[in-house]
């Protein structure tokens, strides 16, 4: 697999992904502590921060693709944003929770899995000492939507590893609330009509939010193709993976 490098004005470093079919991109921190983004599918993302385990929205099954968690370490820490079968997967949850998982749902997954530590939309928590994670909203805006993603219920994510700030909107729309989400090195910034954003919504989030890097997924058959081209001259390096 081709190496992918890391533009973020951090120390970057280069690492052949030849031990999984996933697309690798791989930063360092400010303290030199390596963060490797594999993209699994659509909005599964495994991160393997220091040596540890992070799985967002495990899914094992979508369309005609698998992912085979039994082949992965098992996640020190496993974050679910809500309770759509393209995010939350029972099984795919059982396979990767070992002794020491730290399972993070919002409330209505913790509820319906019966495991795991409930945020609600504010909530931070502190995971390590060089890792804390908050609970930020997503939800639809669009009238005739609200039904998908209605606010207050479901989560994104702000994750703070050792400094380098990510973003993991989950289903949302571009809501108000992302003028407040300051300092992101990288955002992952859905874009399927008519469940998340269109391109235009999303153009619009990426240049309130003004990421280093951003990384559309959960765009199904969505053409994100322009999007580069669109925030080039926001200085923002857009990433397109395999996340269909």
């Amino acid at each position: 697999m081709t190496c992918l490098l890391a533009l973020l004005g951090l120390a970057a470093v280069c690492a052949q992904a030849q031990d999984t079919p996933y697309e690798l991109d791989v930063f360092k921190t400010k303290s030199g502590k390596t963060v490797k983004f594999y993209a699994l599918v659509h909005a599964s993302i495994r991160i393997v921060y220091d040596g540890r385990e992070i799985e967002i929205d495990p899914v094992s099954k979508l369309g005609n693709k698998v992912i085979d968690y039994a082949a992965m370490p098992k996640a020190d820490y496993l974050f679910v944003t809500h309770e759509h079968g393209d995010h939350f997967d029972r099984e795919a949850i059982k396979v990767l929770t070992g002794d020491k998982t730290q399972l993070i749902m919002n409330q209505r997954c913790a509820d319906m899995y019966g495991a795991g530590k409930a945020m609600t939309n504010g909530d931070k928590l502190r995971l390590a000492d060089d890792f804390t994670v908050e609970a930020v909203p997503a939800y639809n805006t669009t009238e005739g939507r609200s039904q998908f993603h209605p606010k207050g219920r479901d989560n994104g994510y702000l994750l703070n590893l050792d400094g380098l700030r990510i973003y993991i909107a989950g289903d949302t729309e571009d809501i108000p609330e992302m003028s407040k989400i300051k300092d992101v090195d990288i955002a992952f910034l859905p874009c399927n009509q008519p469940y998340t954003m269109t391109p235009e919504q999303l153009v619009k989030a990426a240049k309130t939010l003004k990421p280093r890097v951003l990384f559309p997924y959960h765009y199904g058959q969505t053409d994100v193709s322009s999007l580069p081209s669109q925030l080039q001259s926001e200085g923002v390096d857009v990433r397109i993976r395999h996340y269909e």
